[in-house]
């Protein structure tokens, strides 16, 4: 696991210009992408530099990590909603392929096979926020490893925290990527600023891997890079996990 610490003022940036690289590498990119407020700035800042240093995005391949379910189609709320304003919008070519999660369909179960068969082992990169409990995606805690694409009832405070994303009602489940698809990933990053997040972020790099903190698990991964401000940092005893 690499740990990166970075001003404040460059975060974003620093995360844009890594990600326009590996789209210059590989135009084909399958990329696992967050909604929430966490990459909202770095969203900015890729539409920004692709426009800028003329760097296609129109092959790449986009999978949605997560979706609130029971919520209308329009609510501005819903991850496909945000990802769509936050980045998708934004950008000059939009991705080949954009994989969104249907939680409306009439069957649930169908809509979930069809996305492990899609998804396979995994992507060439991941992007991941981190909850205030440790959550990756809506990978709650005592989320397992090998945990699959499923329905999962929301956590108390991610049912509250939802309500920062604009959503009209509390949603009280959804469906999520699974431990399995992400930790399957050639590739993760996981992003983290503010103060707010620097005991979890601390707990997850330098405390023990377990189910009861979902990002504990990104430990052992041969190719995980953590992109941190200060303030998100300010508990870490060291640049790199043990």
């Amino acid at each position: 696991m690499k740990i990166l610490r970075v001003r404040r003022q460059d975060w974003a940036r620093q995360v844009a210009e890594a990600f326009l690289e590996r789209v210059q590498a590989n135009p084909k990119l399958r990329v696992c992408l967050p909604s929430g407020d966490t990459p909202v700035a770095v969203y900015a800042e890729i539409a920004s530099l692709a426009r800028e240093k003329k760097v296609s995005l129109a092959r790449v391949q986009v999978f949605l990590l997560d979706e609130y379910g029971g919520l209308d189609p329009d609510d501005p709320g819903r991850g496909a909603a945000m990802l769509e304003r936050e980045f998708l919008s934004k950008l000059e070519e939009r991705p080949a392929q954009v994989r969104l999660i249907d939680t409306e369909s009439a069957s649930l179960r169908a809509e979930i096979a069809a996305l492990e068969r899609e998804i396979g082992t995994g992507f060439d990169l991941t992007l991941l926020g981190i909850g205030l409990n440790g959550h990756l995606g809506m990978n709650e805690p005592g989320s397992a490893a090998d945990a699959g694409v499923r329905r999962v009832d929301l956590h108390p405070a991610s049912r509250q925290s939802s309500h920062g994303y604009g959503v009209r009602k509390t949603p009280t489940w959804g469906v999520t990527l699974g431990m399995r698809q992400l930790l399957g990933s050639n590739e993760v990053w996981l992003l983290a600023t503010g103060a707010k997040k620097a005991q979890i972020v601390r707990q997850a790099l330098e405390g023990p891997l377990t189910p009861d903190n979902p990002a504990s698990l990104l430990q052992p991964h041969p190719n995980c890079t953590v992109f941190l401000d200060e303030d998100a940092a300010a508990l870490l005893a060291r640049d790199e996990p043990p």
